[in-house]
């Protein structure tokens, strides 16, 4: 895939993320990351929610800063969704690390994955983060090979309920 770019959540959108959630309805998936599946039928509000999480105000359940990305195509529609954790707390050192991402069921082997972890990387190092915790389900061999891309150093893995969680470490 080509002329793909990472933009920050906006309304002009709108469209295109409710076509990637059908995407994921279709699919019979669970939402990914958390930050997409969080109330929508007011769509501005849920911009602002996105928007304002950024800035420190509001932030969920995660309890720290943390900014949401969208990856798009040249006829804008949304191929993959990454949230970017600007610290970590107790929680996310156990499950979710600096960076969740998922990438829409229909365009997913095509390096959409790699390219939004990437890019969310860039992210990153503008906070001053020098090395990123990500996390995958041991299961999930093709985020697993989206973090190696990205220079992901293998950590650790840990059983969590019914999965594995495996640990990466990028250095930035």
């Amino acid at each position: 895939m080509k002329n793909l770019k990472l933009v920050a959540p906006t309304v002009d959108l709108k469209d295109s993320f409710y076509t990637m959630l059908q995407d994921w309805k279709y699919a019979d998936e669970r939402l990914s990351p958390w930050s997409i599946a969080l109330e929508t039928s007011d769509f501005e509000k849920y911009i602002n929610t996105l928007l304002n999480a950024s800035k420190g105000i509001g932030m969920g359940y995660l309890q720290v800063p943390h900014s949401s990305f969208w990856l798009i195509d040249e006829n804008q529609n949304i191929l993959a969704t990454s949230n970017l954790r600007h610290t970590l707390n107790e929680k996310l050192w156990i499950t979710g690390g600096h960076i969740g991402y998922g990438v829409a069921p229909s365009v997913r082997r095509k390096g959409c994955a790699t390219k939004i972890l990437e890019l969310t990387l860039l992210e990153a190092k503008k906070l001053g983060i020098e090395k990123a915790l990500v996390t995958c389900n041991k299961s999930n061999i093709g985020s697993a090979k989206s973090i190696l891309k990205n220079g992901g150093e293998f950590w650790k893995e840990t059983p969590m309920l019914n999965r594995i969680t495996q640990y990466y470490w990028i250095s930035i």
